[in-house]
């Protein structure tokens, strides 16, 4: 079942939105880029029924990441999806996949959090990415270590893509200031993805 045919209280349907792929981030102003984890984009959900991890394919990954699950059912809101990357980081900072693959990922589990679709009953989906994220980044202040806001810059993108590639991240996502959150692929969301990273290899591999 996938997040297009589950229906979810509140908000109904909700299919994620995703990065149109570029060869070039974008330049000049009006963008907000964030780095790109190798982990696994999970919506947290939390409602009047407790707290879901739903990933793309529409499975509950509440029990699989039980830290995530807690750190969002302590969060002080009554309701509110979180769209993230679940990832796990290697001693140096680095998330990944493989390490989140494991069965003894445990309290090592964190939600990068990026979006905020709604907050207490509010639908956000139609509020500009800025708002979003702001209001996202208020209701993370201070939060659990198992859920952290992933961090955007506005200098411009090709800085920023420069510097996941240094870090060894999977690349970076841009996303236009005043975009909305819609499903299916966002022209005003755009990915570049770094060629050395290990989750593009393995793309590479799989594809052989």
């Amino acid at each position: 079942m996938s997040l297009r045919e589950r229906t979810r209280p509140g908000l109904g349907i909700i299919e994620p939105c995703l990065p149109s792929p570029a060869k070039a981030p974008p330049s000049g102003p009006g963008w907000v880029h964030e780095f790109k984890h190798d982990g696994i984009r999970i919506l947290a959900c939390r409602d009047s029924a407790g707290v879901r991890l739903i990933t793309c394919t529409g499975n509950d990954f509440s029990s699989r990441f039980p830290f995530i699950a807690m750190a969002v059912g302590k969060l002080p809101v009554r309701s509110c999806p979180i769209d993230g990357e679940a990832i796990v980081c290697d001693e140096n900072g680095l998330a990944v996949y493989e390490l989140i693959c494991r069965h003894d990922a445990g309290e090592r589990t964190v939600l990068s959090a990026f979006d905020l679709l709604e907050l207490d009953g509010k639908d956000l989906r139609r509020k500009p990415i800025e708002t979003r994220k702001e209001l996202l980044a208020e209701l993370l202040n201070g939060s659990q270590v198992s859920i952290v806001f992933n961090e955007c810059f506005g200098e411009d993108g090709e800085i920023v893509f420069l510097e996941a590639c240094k870090l060894g991240c999977e690349g970076i996502v841009s996303k236009r200031l005043g975009s909305i959150y819609r499903r299916g692929l966002s022209p005003l969301w755009i990915t570049v993805r770094n060629p050395n990273a290990p989750a593009v290899k393995r793309e590479a591999e799989d594809w052989r």
